[in-house]
């Protein structure tokens, strides 16, 4: 589960991807998309909504109104203060897949210089990401929207709203299959440890039989809420934990004493040896330099999972209370601020004591004798298990969405048989695929580079188109930055399309 940069550079073959991710795949706990019916819409939201008429055009009586009430901002019905919605948008943020961005540097260097570029890409495309994600909860502010779904509705047309609905449903069905992916290597690794010898296989299908399978089927999930705060929680520790090892030189390669010279040897790090070969950390001389290389794409993809939270914008937007475009803002430059600061941490601690070694996931590096990793482990896969049913069921009502089966049509006999062989898909795929990489860059530069950059461009494109002469001026002029985002989301997505194959 390494990256190898000379097979990534020599990749011919171009395909799709994806992000989650891990939020964020993993994403995690993962985002997942918000129903309509399950949101309570804020007044000052519908108070915007309505009168845009045919062609998206608003009336001359009440344009003008609606667009200083979106930009000054009415009390709505929404509870959530500015530190609550921060806190739950950066649990949303970091996820499991932070766990991969080590690899992601590996990808284009294998020198500790190569961190330098590469935290510079992560506040980048953060900031990118921060800023897709506040045009979504303006554009609803404009229109009304309640969903992703029904911002794109009310603003580009209800014919194309399948568009990002199956973009939705794919992304989580993604995020689930990553989930798997993780607890497969998460589950081996911790039985292993205690002396239980097993396969990648054998412990994916024991912990979906025993745990994930019972957990799916629960009519009623609310109960598995408070175990969302596993997530961030195990995320800190770990960061700490990796911190930890690299500062006392656990994992640090030996110096042998050269002869002749004064120099004295430098032992290895207490757990080196009990680290695989192919795990083991490795440095060349390809620094900030490597960053000019088209493999610099396989991170940027990367990072498109890793900030995935857009397709609940609406959702953080009409739940804050006095819900004005400045206090949304506020919201989402400190909490992509954070979670920007937290994947440079871990990119960088990672990469730095592993180097060109870093696995798609990060703790498969670390010694099964390490006890300190092992509580690690232990953290993610718990996390991981208590999130799991919460994404799947995200993916399971976009299927029965997509398959046009009303919602009270949904029997437990439908209901159960579509988390079957949902669940059958996903796991059966997650046994034959361990790149986690390759899954969240592949997600990032198609699924997620739409959400984060293309949707919302075009979303605030055709709202101002609608508003006519009543669209203020800085508005129109930020029109065309917006589709510059919409540009960029596409051609990343196209050469990390390419490049993510190249980790296979």
């Amino acid at each position: 589960m390494r990256f190898h940069l000379a097979s990534a550079a020599a990749v011919s073959t171009i395909a799709v991807t994806f992000t989650a991710s891990t939020s964020s795949a993993f994403q995690t706990p993962l985002r997942l998309p918000v129903a309509a019916s399950s949101i309570a819409r804020s007044p000052s939201a519908s108070s915007l909504a309505s009168k845009i008429v045919a062609k998206n055009h608003w009336t001359h009586h009440d344009s003008k109104s609606r667009l200083q009430m979106a930009e000054e901002g009415v009390s709505g019905t929404g509870t959530a203060s500015i530190p609550n919605e921060i806190f739950n948008l950066v649990k949303s943020i970091v996820g499991a897949g932070v766990l991969s961005l080590p690899a992601g540097i590996a990808a284009f260097g294998n020198a500790p210089g190569a961190v330098v570029p590469a935290t510079l890409l992560i506040s980048v495309i953060g900031l990118f990401s921060a800023y897709g994600f506040s045009l979504i909860g303006r554009v609803c502010s404009y229109t009304g929207g309640e969903s992703y779904r029904d911002a794109w509705s009310k603003s580009v047309g209800d014919s194309s709203s399948w568009l990002p609905a199956v973009t939705c449903t794919f992304l989580t069905c993604f995020a689930v299959l990553s989930y798997s992916m993780i607890l497969a290597d998460t589950i081996r690794a911790l039985l292993m440890s205690a002396g239980l010898e097993t396969t990648r296989t054998l412990a994916l299908l024991g912990v979906t039989g025993t745990t994930l399978l019972p957990l799916c089927l629960l009519k009623n999930l609310s109960s598995l809420a408070p175990f969302s705060l596993l997530g961030i929680g195990g995320m800190v520790y770990t960061t700490i934990a990796m911190a930890l090892r690299y500062l006392n030189g656990a994992y640090k390669l030996g110096v042998p004493a050269v002869k002749g010279s004064k120099a004295a040897a430098v032992p290895a790090g207490k757990y080196l040896a009990d680290v695989a070969a192919n795990y083991q950390p490795k440095f060349g001389d390809l620094g900030a330099s490597g960053a000019l290389s088209p493999n610099v794409f396989i991170l940027i993809c990367m990072l498109s999972t890793a900030y995935m939270a857009h397709f609940n914008a609406p959702k953080f937007f009409i739940e804050l209370k006095d819900n004005t475009i400045k206090r949304f803002n506020t919201v989402v430059g400190t909490s992509f601020g954070i979670s920007i600061a937290f994947f440079a941490l871990v990119g960088a601690i990672g990469f730095l004591t592993f180097g060109s070694a870093s696995s798609g996931l990060i703790l498969n590096n670390y010694a099964g004798t390490d006890a300190l990793m092992g509580l690690s482990r232990i953290a993610v896969a718990a996390s991981i298990v208590f999130s799991f049913p919460l994404a799947f069921a995200g993916a399971r009502e976009g299927w029965l969405d997509l398959l046009k089966i009303p919602t009270e049509k949904r029997t437990d006999s439908i209901v159960k048989k579509a988390t079957l062989a949902i669940l059958a898909g996903v796991t059966l795929a997650a046994t034959q695929l361990k790149e986690l990489a390759f899954i969240l860059s592949l997600a990032g530069a198609t699924l997620g580079n739409a959400l984060i950059y293309v949707y919302p461009a075009l979303m605030l494109r055709s709202t101002v188109k609608g508003m006519g002469e009543k669209a203020s001026k800085g508005l129109k002029r930020e029109v065309p930055f917006a589709m510059f985002s919409a540009l960029l989301g596409v051609v990343m997505g196209a050469i990390g399309t390419k490049m993510a194959f190249g980790l296979l």
